[in-house]
C-alpha cells in the first residue's frame, strides 16, 4: 500500500510532463503539414543532392 504513495505523484507528474511536451509540439508547429513530410520522402530528391555534390566538387 505505501507504494501508492510513490507510484500515484510519479504518474501524475509523468502524465503532466506527457502533455507539456505535446502541447510545445502543437505550439511550435510540428503537426502543420504532415502530408507534405509523406510526399517529400517518396520524391526523388536522391539524385538532386548527387548532381549537387558532382558539381561541387569538379
Amino acid at each position: 500500500m505505501e507504494i501508492l504513495y510513490v507510484l500515484l505523484p510519479v504518474s501524475v507528474l509523468l502524465v503532466l510532463a506527457i502533455l507539456a511536451i505535446l502541447g510545445w509540439a502543437v505550439h511550435s508547429g510540428q503537426f502543420e503539414d504532415i502530408e507534405q513530410e509523406g510526399i517529400r520522402i517518396l520524391s526523388d530528391e536522391s539524385q538532386k543532392v548527387e548532381d549537387n555534390v558532382e558539381r561541387h566538387q569538379i
